[in-house]
């Protein structure tokens, strides 16, 4: 059975790069998938999926939820490691809604946690801001961007803490530190 945990938190928490060290810190147990990489492979293996994907694409179209988190599952089921890391999902209720319905369908697949990556707004506007890198990268978009990540948080740290499996890192703290704690945690869930 494969063991999914979420990393979720706002722009600038670090999440992603946190994943991405803690799945090389570990490469013979965990694997690290961000959504949009996912949506990329599954389009360039030419699969019936893949073909569906990108027809939306490619039209500029976003692809439906149904899709994506059937992409996810999919991903995580022939992953070659029984540890499967995804960050930055969900990001709203729907899309946690979508995914608890597909994982009760799911019997090879247990979501053992949900991990936040808490950080203030000030922290993380000033590390997104010191890492700008468009046009997209300012003030006034990233307080919209947390204003999006922040509204639906209550109701999804409420969901899966009544299931027991949500936990909370301190990422305001040196990435050294984050990435020690959170790997902790993460090799404690997985045994």
């Amino acid at each position: 059975m494969k063991k999914l945990i979420l990393i979720v938190g706002a722009p600038g928490s670090g999440k992603t790069t946190d994943a991405e060290i803690i799945a090389k810190n570990n490469s013979e147990d965990i694997v690290h998938y961000s959504t949009g990489d996912l949506l990329r492979a599954e389009v360039a293996s030419k699969s019936e999926l893949g073909n569906e994907i990108d027809g939306y694409i490619s039209k500029g179209n976003l692809v439906p939820l149904k899709i994506v988190v059937g992409t996810i599952v999919s991903a995580i089921n022939k992953s070659p490691k029984d540890n499967v890391i995804i960050d930055g999902y969900p990001r709203s209720i729907e899309q946690m809604d979508a995914l608890d319905e597909f994982l009760e369908n799911e019997n090879n697949i247990n979501l053992i946690s949900v991990i936040k990556a808490e950080v203030s707004e000030q922290t993380a506007m000033d590390r997104v801001l010191g890492r700008a890198r468009g046009a997209d990268d300012n003030e006034k978009v990233f307080k919209n961007r947390m204003k999006v990540f922040t509204e639906p948080m209550e109701d999804i740290a409420k969901f899966y803490s009544d299931k027991n499996i949500y936990h909370v890192v301190d990422a305001e703290r040196g990435i050294e530190e984050i990435v020690a704690d959170m790997e902790k945690l993460i090799k404690n869930l997985i045994g």
